[in-house]
């Protein structure tokens, strides 16, 4: 960006010394940069005076800054509060990136039921709902949420199936749930386990075990003694997690412990909980954009990332590193807990030993994510180069297409097309097709088919000089998942559209082998081969996405029913009419009073279903 632009000095000369956050936009008007300021005026004033001091990534910032906003608040805390809302919103380029973050689960009780359930949610909202974690591990969660099951009979079921369940389900006969559908519970008791579930994954394991072992002694005194063995086993189990987990101090402490390891351009920070002095649990995260910055801008960072998401936080937190305005992080962590919370940094004794064990972990991930990465791009590069040789192409198959043809003996055919580039997948190229023009099982025709609708778009890109287009890209290798048939028929059409210069070959699903037209020998790739490796995860993954996408229009299929049919009956009818009772068939087998008792059924429709059905 141009310093001279008068848009911008004019913005600049009004800028008021009060806090807030400021955006920077682009050309195109896209967010790039969300950043706070005590005072906007020097904060921002500050990007657009002489570079020559500043970063190369702050530099790089201010050459793709074509303008700018700002919003104004009452304190640095509320001002920190909208950066990072804003940050989650846009996820700006040149801001440090969580990476992934929004792909991590959190355990959800549904507290705003009246019969709470866990479930696995993909993001946390404010519904007043609880929400644990996120787990990063996906295996750590599937245990977690296998433990509770086993130790708390909760709900399993959705709402609507809890609304018209006709009797209890298999879990209550094995003593995994307490049959809320069939009233076998009261609220009050169903609300006591769903206390002990928020103490278990809280980590307050020790006061789980002294409701249940005063459960168990009141159970015994009332003779109840099937229920206080219940309560013994549960008391086992509960015993057997704590004897796991880490003894860290002899108090009863409870801390989270938050160290990094810096690589090339990224941040590995790993983070461990410690309630009530026991390790029940850590997480690693990935921080990019890293490169320019201080490790307690590194530090702030990630504490603002991850406590606006956090469903929990302790009173105290142990870091490695001073974070950069710390006494203003602690006033939005106190205003986020309720409660005072205190960032400290330990330099002596047991506490400074965890903060450099947690250090270590960081640095040993971090390594490992490292040398996995090397393996990974050395192994992709050198399936390229030798594919390269054993198919005799004239240049390295940088990116690599291939297609597959999916039906159900002829029915519902679909085609897709996947993107390989430098030996990696590229999903935001793949392609799928809902075959128009082929009855029955014919699969030389669908080929046909979707090799015209992608290669007719690239040569007319081709023909009109455009490079915009999603066709736009040039593959180097072609692959076609079925053999001899499939390939004549896709090479019939390339050189129509006059892309018969670009390699293709069939493959033969069930002896590994390439097929080249004109060439009655197949190619056999070595076994074990970084090559062979590279055509089967390209023919396996565009017969993944091939399935997926059939599977869905299966799917979409089957949810039509008869009723979708019934003159004024509607998504919502439908949707009320089968959660009363369950199925077409018993809808069918429903008097005209039984119809009229459904919410938005009147006699006109009531007949009209009966009349249909």
């Amino acid at each position: 960006m141009s310093t001279g632009n008068t848009i911008i000095q004019k913005k600049l000369e009004h800028l008021p010394a009060k806090p807030g956050v400021y955006l920077m936009l682009n050309e195109e008007g896209n967010v790039i940069y969300v950043g706070k300021a005590s005072s906007l005026r020097n904060r921002v004033r500050s990007y657009f005076r002489s570079t020559g001091k500043q970063s190369p990534k702050v530099q790089a910032l201010v050459n793709h800054i074509a303008d700018f906003e700002y919003i104004v608040t009452d304190s640095e805390v509320e001002a920190l509060i909208l950066e990072c809302n804003l940050i989650k919103e846009h996820r700006p380029k040149y801001n440090i990136s969580l990476r992934d973050d929004k792909h991590y689960p959190y355990l959800k009780l549904t507290l705003t039921h009246d019969y709470p359930r866990l479930v696995v949610v993909r993001s946390m909202k404010k519904d007043g709902n609880r929400y644990f974690g996120p787990y990063t591990q996906v295996g750590a969660l599937n245990d977690t949420i296998k433990l509770l099951r086993r130790l708390f009979p909760l709900r399993t079921c959705t709402d609507s199936t809890l609304a018209r369940q006709p009797r209890p389900c298999l879990n209550h006969h094995i003593g995994r749930c307490l049959a809320p559908c069939k009233e076998e519970v009261t609220k009050e008791a169903y609300q006591e386990v769903v206390k002990e579930v928020i103490l278990f994954l809280e980590g307050k394991q020790e006061d789980l075990l002294r409701r249940l072992k005063e459960k168990m002694e009141q159970a015994a005194e009332e003779l109840q003694f099937e229920k206080a063995a219940e309560y013994r086993d549960q008391i086992k189990s509960v015993e057997q997690v704590l004897e796991k987990q880490k003894i860290i101090f002899a108090g009863q402490q409870s801390y989270d412990v938050i160290a990094f390891a810096r690589g090339m351009g990224e941040a590995c920070v790993q983070i461990f909980f410690i309630r009530e002095g026991k390790l029940i649990g850590r997480n690693h995260f990935f921080l990019e954009g890293t490169d320019d910055l201080s490790r307690g801008a590194i530090m702030t960072a990630f504490l603002k990332q991850y406590y606006s998401q956090a469903e929990t936080i302790p009173r105290e937190i142990l870091l490695a590193e001073v974070p950069e305005e710390k006494e203003l992080l602690e006033a939005w962590l106190t205003g986020l807990n309720g409660r005072k919370v205190s960032l400290k940094v330990p330099r002596r004794g047991e506490k400074l030993q965890l903060v450099e064990m947690v250090a270590q972990n960081a640095l040993t991930v971090l390594e490992e994510e490292e040398l996995l990465r090397r393996k990974k791009n050395m192994l992709t590069t050198e399936a390229v180069l030798e594919l390269q040789r054993e198919l005799d192409l004239g240049k390295p198959p940088f990116r690599i297409e291939g297609f597959d043809i999916s039906h159900i003996q002829g029915s519902m055919t679909v085609a897709s097309m996947v993107v390989f580039e430098n030996g990696a997948e590229k999903p935001s190229d793949y392609r799928r097709f809902r075959i128009k023009s082929v009855e029955g099982p014919d699969d030389y025709q669908a080929m046909r088919e979707v090799v015209t609708r992608r290669f007719k778009h690239l040569a007319k890109i081709q023909a009109e000089g455009t490079a915009q287009e999603k066709f736009a890209a040039i593959p180097d290798l072609i692959l076609i998942d079925g053999g001899k048939g499939q390939l004549n028929a896709a090479r019939e059409l390339l050189a129509e559209y006059g892309l018969s210069h670009i390699p293709t070959f069939g493959l033969a699903e069930k002896e590994e082998t390439l097929f080249r037209e004109g060439d009655p020998n197949p190619i056999k790739l070595p076994s074990n081969s970084p090559a062979l490796y590279l055509v089967q995860r390209v023919r396996d993954e565009a017969h993944r996405f091939a399935l997926t996408y059939h599977r869905d229009l299966r799917s979409k299929d089957l949810l039509h029913s008869k009723l979708d049919d019934v003159p004024g009956v509607g998504p919502k009818r439908k949707k009320a009419l089968l959660r009363k009772f369950g199925s077409v068939a018993r809808i069918r087998e429903a008097s005209i009073e039984e119809l009229l008792a459904v919410e938005g059924i009147n006699e006109k429709v009531a007949q009209a279903i009966k009349d249909f059905l």
